[in-house]
C-alpha cells in the first residue's frame, strides 16, 4: 500500500525540482532548450493528475468507512492508531494536491515562456520591416 505514495511522493519531488529549474534565471538559450524539453515530458507525465484524483477518492471511501474510536470503550492504542491513520490522510491528501497543483503550475510556466518565445519572433519580424 505504501508504494504508491511513495510513487506520488517522487513525482512530487521531481516535479518541485522543475519547477525550480525553469524559474531559475538563465541564459535565453538554455532557458528556451529547457521549456521545449520539459514541455515534451508534460504530455506523459500528465498521469499524475488522475493518479492523484484516484488516491484522494480513495482517502475519501476509506475515511468514510473507517471505524470511529469516539467511546470510551477504545483503548488509548487504539485511539492513538486511529489519529495516526487521520494524520497519514490529511498528510497524503496534500500529497495529491500539491502533484496536482504543481504540474499545472509548470504547465503554466512552460505555456508563458513558449509565448515569450512567439512575442519576440513577431517583434524581430516587425523590427527587420
Amino acid at each position: 500500500m505504501a508504494l504508491q505514495w511513495m510513487i506520488l511522493t517522487y513525482v512530487v519531488a521531481a516535479e518541485v525540482a522543475l519547477a525550480l529549474i525553469l524559474t531559475l534565471p538563465s541564459p535565453k538559450v538554455l532557458k528556451y532548450n529547457l521549456v521545449s524539453l520539459v514541455s515534451l515530458i508534460l504530455q506523459p507525465a500528465l498521469f499524475v493528475v488522475p493518479f492523484a484524483g484516484f488516491q484522494i477518492l480513495d482517502i475519501y471511501w476509506k475515511n468514510e468507512h473507517r471505524l470511529m474510536c469516539t467511546s470510551d470503550i477504545c483503548t488509548a492504542a487504539e485511539r492513538d492508531r486511529y489519529e495516526k491513520s487521520i494524520y497519514k490522510a490529511q498528510r497524503n491528501v496534500i500529497l495529491c494536491a500539491s502533484a496536482c497543483l504543481l504540474y499545472w503550475c509548470i504547465y503554466r510556466i512552460c505555456k508563458y515562456y513558449k509565448e515569450i518565445q512567439t512575442l519576440e519572433q513577431v517583434e524581430k519580424r516587425y523590427k527587420e520591416q
